[in-house]
């Protein structure tokens, strides 16, 4: 786990440099295990196994007395030393979008003067937290530093909105798991001035009265295609890092070989990898980053590495069946030369909730714990550097929702073909005739329903979402639960009246505050991206192998912005994303790829949850016999162990919302039964965060 922390106060001295402490003489506190970038007044750290070429900081020779301005940049940055000085100055004049356009996934630090600059991302798979400190506030990309800085307890409260609607964020609000530590928005930026802070947005918000010009199809895909290109550019042209020191190959094993015996040791392979699941969105990464390096000579650069093979990872899950389209898909692509194709195959080892009692502890609780060992088994076959195609989905489909943007801009025609494939999806029925016109009539009462009014139905809907929530079995079932300003996830079903009315009252002052409102299916779009990334965000810290990095160009901010400038016309087609990708490659000079290309494969993965519950499920009652969940009043005990052993039967529950609680379960037994603080000196917190604390108006959680 890496992460940068730092703060800004009033007091010109934290003791960082050997000066004097804040709370007295000699008296310091700092980051176990950090390296420090610069000092006081407004000190910062990065803190973990970064790599040299991941922290880079540039400073601009002010003259004698002037404040000093710099720039630290965390994180994988295709910027020059030339680029970095020319955002900082432009982020010196208050033009903080410069700090965000740079190729790569990173975080930027402005320090000019006494004011401190952090610029978050616009998926949300870099975020920034933030909480009062020492008479000013203390800043950090991750949320736990800061509780244990703090001696936060828990915010039980938000708990209960993260399990009941996930995806809205008028219910998180700005809140984390922690009490007291705060998180800044997607796209926004957080300034502080010694001490004080502001939060401002660096997007432009599209006029909700005025629809924004269309741009051209064609100029849009290159767009993307161009962002995806130097996304991948950013990460060939870093330098190369091989795996740190191991225990030595115990030698041959029968049945295993060099690459098996590796991943066994726990070291990825020297050099580039990626996934190649068969789908597009990882087969394109592979392809591009497999161009790239290519011969000098090649349609796509000159020779970043000439004559390197990209390391392909395919994940073949052997309990689950109807996946044999996929692996010969892939099996087509890694036919390229320039790939080095490695089948990875699992058995019941590898399912969903499969070694659930082994696993670090994450900055927060994510539905991604649960396939952690799944994801770790992969990757542990894969490079130092390695591609995966997340965030895809999300970025570049269209949300059910946009279809209510659509008739707000009069553009009745562009919804024929999805309400149509829609009605397809459900098959040769009575049913699937009345779909299209559901649909839209759910995206037109959207489109007419204000945001104030949306969310004070959701809120009225809520408390009764524990009482016969409807099974979204189908995709027009899902898309027409979609059409909405706000809807429950799919954990809301199993939560206590208690904690669907403490949200529901949370929807109600959200819908009375005034808000940046944005369209329908924009604002349900954005919502769901940072949603996707957050999970993102945490597999990693769950899955997390030493000397590996995980690559996701889509979560990117080129590659979003980019995204966000196709039309949504185009968007709202049916196999749009298969599209766009498709024309990418085309313009990268990639044109053979294999029948049923872009074909989704959700269904996979879905029979391979239901079997790794169905598999896990004495270890799963055993989790919910008298989980921390029942103790803070978000669950009955009694009703979850019921569900699962439904769900483990065939009846057809939400897994995602099972996956859900489980996750959340697991996460707060990892929190209140470890050890260690985040903090040393001596002026260190007494006590890490949560432990020994009481959850508001419910039992003590002791360790």
């Amino acid at each position: 786990m890496r992460w940068l922390v730092g703060w800004s106060s009033i007091a010109a001295s934290f003791g960082t440099v050997g000066a004097v402490g804040h709370q007295g003489e000699g008296r310091t506190v700092h980051p176990v295990g950090s390296q420090l970038l610069w000092g006081d007044p407004d000190p910062l750290w990065a803190v973990g196994d970064w790599r040299p070429d991941e922290i880079r900081v540039v400073t601009i020779a002010t003259p004698e007395g002037a404040p000093t301005t710099r720039l630290a940049v965390l994180g994988c940055c295709g910027a020059t030393d030339e680029q970095l000085r020319v955002g900082l100055l432009a982020a010196r004049g208050g033009a903080l979008r410069h700090l965000t356009a740079w190729s790569g996934s990173y975080t930027a630090v402005v320090q000019i003067g006494r004011r401190i600059t952090v610029a978050g991302d616009l998926a949300g798979a870099r975020p920034v937290f933030h909480t009062p400190w020492a008479n000013g506030t203390a800043y950090a990309t991750a949320a736990l530093p800061l509780a244990d800085l703090i001696e936060a307890q828990l915010d039980i409260g938000h708990l209960a909105a993260l399990l009941a609607c996930p995806e809205t964020p008028e219910a998180l609000g700005d809140g984390t798991p922690y009490a007291g530590v705060k998180r800044i928005p997607p796209g926004h930026a957080l300034i502080l001035r010694e001490g004080s802070r502001e939060i401002t947005g660096y997007e432009a918000v599209a006029s909700l009265a005025v629809a924004a010009p269309q741009a051209d199809p064609v100029s849009a895909v290159e767009g993307v295609r161009d962002a995806l290109v130097e996304a991948v550019r950013a990460r060939l042209t870093a330098p190369r890092h091989a795996p740190e020191t191991l225990p030595p190959d115990p030698g041959p094993v029968p049945g295993m070989g060099p690459a098996e015996r590796r991943a066994a040791r726990g070291a990825p392979v020297p050099g580039i990898g990626a996934d190649l699941s068969g789908g597009s969105a990882s087969a394109t990464l592979a392809l591009l980053a497999s161009g790239l390096p290519g011969l000098p000579g090649t349609v796509l650069g000159h020779g970043t590495g000439a004559g390197e093979r990209l390391l392909a990872v395919t994940f073949n899950d052997l309990s689950a069946q109807g996946r044999e389209d996929e692996m010969e898909r892939a099996r087509v692509i890694a036919a390229n030369p320039r790939l080095h194709h490695v089948v990875v195959a699992a058995g019941e080892e590898a399912l969903p909730y499969a070694s659930l009692e082994s696993g670090p502890l994450t900055d927060e609780p994510s539905p991604s714990l649960v396939v952690a060992e799944r994801h770790r088994r992969r990757l542990s076959a894969g490079s130092a550097d390695h591609f995966v195609g997340h965030g895809a989905r999300q970025v570049l489909d269209a949300h059910p929702a946009r279809l209510a943007d659509l008739l707000m801009d009069r553009r009745r025609r562009h919804l024929l073909r999805p309400v149509a494939a829609l009605a397809r999806a459900e098959g040769p029925s009575t049913h699937s005739l009345f779909v299209p016109l559901a649909v839209y009539r759910a995206a037109r009462r959207l489109a007419r329903t204000s945001y104030r009014t949306g969310l004070e139905t959701a809120a009225s809907l809520l408390p009764d979402a524990n009482r016969d929530a409807p099974d979204l079995d189908t995709p027009a079932d899902a898309s027409l639960a979609s059409l909405a300003w706000s809807r429950p996830g799919p954990a809301a079903r199993w939560l206590t009246g208690e904690a669907l009315a403490e949200v529901s009252l949370r929807l109600q002052e959200a819908a009375i505050r005034p808000a940046s409102v944005q369209r329908p299916g924009e604002a349900r779009a954005r919502a769901a991206l940072a949603r996707h990334a957050a999970d993102q965000r945490i597999l990693e810290q769950a899955a997390e192998i030493r000397s590996q990095r995980l690559h996701a160009p889509y979560l990117d901010n080129q590659v979003v912005r980019a995204a966000r400038a196709l039309p949504e016309s185009l968007r709202v087609q049916p196999g749009a994303r298969a599209a766009i990708l498709r024309r990418v490659l085309a313009g990268a000079g990639i044109h053979d790829l294999p029948p049923g290309w872009g074909t989704p494969s959700q269904a996979t993965s879905t029979a391979a949850g239901r079997i790794g519950l169905r598999t896990a499920l004495p270890e799963l009652i055993a989790l919910f016999d008298a989980p921390l969940l029942a103790d803070a009043g978000l669950v009955e005990a009694r009703v979850v162990r019921k569900a699962l052993r439904a769900a483990s039967e065939g009846e057809p529950l939400p897994l995602d919302g099972l996956a859900e609680l489980a996750s959340t379960e697991l996460w707060l037994r990892r929190l209140v039964t470890r050890r260690g603080t985040c903090w040393t000196g001596t002026a260190a917190p007494r006590q890490r965060a949560v432990a020994g604390g009481v959850v508001p108006a419910r039992r003590t959680l002791q360790p």
